[in-house]
This record gives C-alpha cells, sequence and structure tokens, in this order.
C-alpha cells in the first residue's frame, strides 16, 4: 500500500470547498490500493468558446487528483507535496458530461514523486495523459 493517510472521500471534498476544484465542479469518487479518481462535469465552465473541454481544465483535474494523492503518500505532520511540473497530452476532446482522472505514481521518493494521471470520458475513452512531479517538502 502506498498510502501514509487513509483518504476519506468526504474530507477530501470538503477540503477542496471555495477553490479552483470546486468551481470547476471536481469530486473525489474512489481511491483505491494504488490509486486515486476524480470526476468533473463538462460544463460552460469547463469549456473553451468551440464548446469542447478547455485544455487548461484537464490539467486543473491532473493536478487535482495528483497532487491530492501526492500528499496521501508523505507523513502530514512533517512534510506536504506541492507542484513542480505538470506535462498534458489531450487525445480527443469532449463535450459533454464527465470525465474522471486517475492518479497513479511512477515514483514515490523523498523529495520528489512523479505521477501518472490519465482523465477518461464516461466511454472510457482516453481523454489526455498527464505527467504530474511533486516537490516534497519538510515541514518548518
Amino acid at each position: 500500500m502506498i498510502w501514509k493517510v487513509k483518504a476519506d472521500l468526504a474530507i477530501l471534498n470538503l477540503r477542496g470547498k471555495e477553490t479552483m476544484s470546486d468551481y470547476l465542479g471536481i469530486e473525489f469518487i474512489a481511491w483505491e490500493e494504488d490509486s486515486l479518481i476524480a470526476r468533473m462535469p463538462i460544463s460552460d465552465r469547463t469549456k473553451q468558446p468551440l464548446g469542447i473541454m478547455h485544455g487548461g481544465a484537464s490539467c486543473v483535474l491532473a493536478e487535482t487528483v495528483g497532487s491530492t494523492a501526492a500528499n496521501l503518500c508523505v507523513d502530514l505532520a512533517t512534510h506536504y507535496c506541492v507542484g513542480l511540473d505538470i506535462n498534458t497530452n489531450h487525445i480527443r476532446s469532449v463535450s459533454k458530461g464527465f470525465v474522471k482522472g486517475t492518479a497513479r505514481p511512477f515514483h514515490i521518493g523523498k523529495s520528489t514523486q512523479v505521477w501518472s494521471i490519465e482523465i477518461h470520458n464516461e466511454e472510457e475513452k482516453l481523454i489526455s495523459v498527464t505527467r504530474l512531479t511533486m516537490a516534497v517538502l519538510e515541514k518548518k
């Protein structure tokens, strides 16, 4: 098991209130042995002028689920994780329904973590892939 903190989906969702993830409607929906999953509605808030999901919304979903997962893998009494680098490749567009982002680790180290986040539509078609690098920092 990779987790140092037990994920409570209700607490994770409350933690995002009054933040960008709340504004975009991001909701954590599952926690598994090696992954954390969140979903986001495709709405006017997440679309670009062509009527498809904005690439930046994909990045927000990816960083939200990836950074939350990263912080569940450290002792929060002594450490925390922040984003260091994000790279997203957009595979196909989506214009309605929900998308689901699944974060899984490539590497969980003492000073960095690297996460893979795949975003799929409701038909389980791949929408985007993201590599998120997190810095692990010590609380002072």
